[in-house]
């Protein structure tokens, strides 16, 4: 009954965010019955049903070229419907100010001409010109009747339609050129492929030996019908040149099955460290059959951390499952991964989403590497996602126990980002004995 509810509540604001937008692009800018109003009206219905399309494709079976198809306009079009909307709440303030400075423009245009003649002054003329004949001896008797009085100047006109409709066509070509510009920037930089990020993160177990121990962290790589083996390869390429010690990717790697995917993924077996890849799942993993993508990340060179872990030079790297393998029988298990472990050696989890960190505390974990937030990826989605994570981006602190999120390498639904950049980090571990 809530899912449903809720859906009706997301569909009506739908509806009415597109019936907004067609307005202040369409109806208030085109002329009813033009091609250039049809063609708007028709794009209002058809570009909603291609996001809807997108959004349910993934998960009803449909062939993936199908999802290929959609996703594109789909998505993108999600994108642009939040910016051009944001664009013209700000166009909604700026509108009466500029429909003022016309208004104050033709008031002055006009107080420049020649002002109308009334009664009064038409009368004052016509005395003058009686008073100058007398004077000058002329007899009145012949002069010419007066001439009629000039009629009364109308008055100001209302503003003008076409002034309303400069006004509409000026603040929504700017909401366009803002929202559309925003959104084309966002992308560019989601297919223009992560930047390095370079972190030091002092643990107080960490040996002498280990200092300086360099952790690549990958997450949300998110290969799906937009980005696939082209995006692969560049996060292995990025990855590669940083020379890490070893690689951590903490989940959500797919939007897909092995089937419709797994050339996508197949560069990943290009990964190069001293210690290797590890692998653990995110909550995406167990909408595309998180155990078929587990034996392929195996068959690609990766090592899955399970609920397990692994000692390192000077230190111990654990791994938990995902909160969505809850459903499956295959969820977090702390117990497992770190139960009985020494805890004189320094720990670092590796967990998709940062909400597994009071575990972590309770676990006497030293360093939780996560990601599963995104930093938001669509401004203002950073406020959001705070509401349900304890940290969004960065790294924090929480008792013994410091937590790093980091943005991630690809980008979900929309394969737009824009306030929170994609990364790849360079975790660098210091020892405090150094």
């Amino acid at each position: 009954m809530g899912f449903v509810l809720l859906a009706v509540v997301a569909l009506a604001l739908l509806v009415a965010v597109h019936r907004y937008v067609w307005r202040r692009f369409v109806g208030d800018t085109t002329a009813a019955g033009s091609r250039l109003r049809r063609a708007g009206t028709v794009a209002a219905y058809v570009l909603p049903l291609l996001s809807v399309g997108a959004l349910v494709s993934g998960r009803s079976g449909v062939p993936f070229w199908l999802q290929q198809v959609l996703a594109w306009p789909g998505y993108l079009w999600l994108a642009a419907l939040l910016y051009l909307t944001l664009a013209l709440l700000v166009g909604e303030a700026v509108r009466p100010l500029l429909r003022r400075l016309l208004a104050r423009r033709a008031t002055t245009a006009g107080a420049g001409a020649d002002p109308a003649r009334t009664p009064e002054t038409e009368q004052t003329a016509e005395n003058g010109q009686v008073a100058e004949a007398e004077r000058a001896g002329s007899d009145t008797r012949t002069a010419a009747p007066p001439a009629p009085p000039a009629p009364l100047a109308p008055p100001a006109p209302a503003p003008s339609a076409s002034r309303r409709l400069f006004v509409a066509r000026a603040v929504g070509g700017a909401a366009a050129v803002a929202g559309l510009g925003t959104v084309g920037y966002g992308t560019y930089g989601v297919l223009r492929g992560p930047r390095v990020k370079r972190v030091t993160i002092p643990l107080a177990r960490l040996p002498r030996s280990a200092h300086g121990f360099r952790i690549a962290v990958v997450s949300d790589i998110h290969l799906g019908p937009i980005l696939g083996r082209a995006h692969t390869q560049r996060i292995v390429d990025t990855v590669n040149r940083t020379q890490p010690d070893l690689i951590a990717v903490v989940g959500d790697l797919v939007d897909g099955s092995v089937a419709d995917l797994g050339p996508a993924a197949e560069p990943l077996a290009g990964l190069r460290s001293r210690h290797g890849a590890f692998f653990v799942t995110g909550n995406h993993e167990y909408y595309s059959g998180a155990a078929q993508w587990v034996d392929h990340v195996r068959e690609l060179g990766m090592h899955p951390l399970e609920n397990a872990r692994v000692e390192i030079d000077g230190f111990d790297l654990a791994g938990v499952n995902d909160i969505g393998g809850e459903s499956e029988g295959q969820g977090p298990d702390f117990g497992r991964a770190l139960g009985d472990r020494d805890r004189s050696r320094a720990a670092v989890l590796m967990a998709h989403q940062p909400v597994l960190i009071d575990e972590a505390v309770a676990h006497g974990v030293d360093l939780q590497l996560s990601g599963h937030t995104h930093g938001g990826q669509l401004w203002p989605g950073n406020y959001i996602a705070e509401l349900s994570n304890p940290t969004v981006a960065g790294l924090e602190r929480y008792g013994d126990t410091q937590l790093y999120v980091t943005r991630g390498a690809g980008a979900w639904g929309p394969p737009v980002r824009v306030g929170a950049p994609s990364d790849i980090t360079v975790v660098e571990l210091a020892s405090q004995h150094a």
